[in-house]
């Protein structure tokens, strides 16, 4: 392993749980620095990224928390970025000193909300240099989500009409900058709070969830990016023309939501994401371009992750949270 300067006690801080539960399960503990095994790289973690499942997974709930429950403690955390600070023999393509961010550990190892954490290479991207690497941190998991239900399942095209439920969340704040960069027609649920967030964006239209019907504001749709789940995402399925697709993201109610546009008549798919490089590198060359904005709604040190869970939990996030791990 070639290696840069590492700490010199060779340990590090991160986050772990040890039994599923609430948010006080969550500790921060001290442990030896991770060793990068053939194809990785140890990255000095700057920001890590929370996702909904991060919180779903510690109550037990998921895949995920299935493949992990014999093998606690376990540090969660999907979404890293920060400086690649050793690599292991054979690998060319990164160095020490280079800022990366991926979607890490996924699914099983997890290991992102930490000082210091390994990533395989292929899951790595260059963080474009106009973006500070706690905020990049906000970017992988949510991005990569937002760009494979877009363009690999509804295979969203110019001039079409799209519906994002929750459009000012982590998924819906990218999906909505994808969908008007590829030339679509955006409408976007949200509160009315969020309102001049996603107009700032770009959004055609707006609608309040909290006030309107979406079924008699929008009809005739070619695509629906549905962020929010069950009976929402049953509704959303009268929106949609003969031949639309709806998206569904949430897994834990995918199965109902497909089964209710069966029944209907109509294409619905759920999906999963997955760590992709090349979909990455395309998301910061839009960042890079300021095509894409990322927004952080709020950053939390290591020390306050159970306050960074709490405010996850409860949804209604603008964007992203991170944790500062620096």
């Amino acid at each position: 392993m070639e290696s840069s300067d590492l700490t010199e006690s060779g340990t590090m801080r991160h986050v772990v749980y040890d039994r599923f539960g609430e948010r006080d399960v969550l500790r921060v503990t001290e442990s030896p620095l991770p060793v990068p095994a053939e194809g990785e790289v140890l990255i000095r973690v700057h920001g890590a990224g929370l996702n909904p499942i991060d919180w779903k997974t510690r109550l037990g709930l998921g895949f995920v928390a299935t493949q992990i429950e014999h093998s606690l403690p376990w540090t969660p955390g999907y979404d890293a970025a920060g400086e690649v600070v050793a690599v292991a023999d054979g690998v060319t393509t990164l160095a020490p000193g280079d800022r990366v961010m991926g979607m890490i550990g996924f699914p099983v190892a997890g290991g992102a909300y930490a000082e210091y954490a390994v990533a395989n290479v292929e899951d790595l991207a260059i963080v474009p240099e106009e973006l500070d690497l706690t905020t990049a941190a906000g970017v992988p998991l949510a991005a990569l989500t937002a760009w494979q239900a877009l363009f690999e399942v509804a295979r969203l095209e110019a001039g079409q009409k799209i519906l994002i439920l929750a459009g000012a969340g982590g998924v819906g704040h990218f999906a909505v900058q994808f969908a008007l960069e590829r030339g679509a027609h955006v409408i976007a649920t949200a509160s009315a709070h969020n309102r001049d967030f996603l107009a700032g964006l770009g959004v055609h239209e707006v609608i309040d969830y909290h006030t309107t019907d979406i079924t008699d504001e929008c009809y005739g749709l070619d695509v629906v990016l549905d962020l929010v789940g069950g009976d929402t995402g049953k509704r959303a399925l009268h929106t949609l023309a003969e031949s639309g697709v709806l998206v569904t993201v949430p897994t834990n109610t995918a199965d109902e939501v497909v089964s209710a546009a069966e029944a209907m008549g109509l294409r619905a798919h759920g999906m999963r994401s997955r760590p992709d490089a090349f979909h990455l590198d395309e998301i910061a060359e839009l960042i890079e371009d300021g095509d894409v904005k990322v927004h952080v709604d709020r950053l939390f040190p290591l020390d306050q992750v159970s306050d960074a869970h709490n405010l996850l939990e409860a949804g209604h996030v603008r964007g992203k949270l991170v944790l500062d791990c620096r």
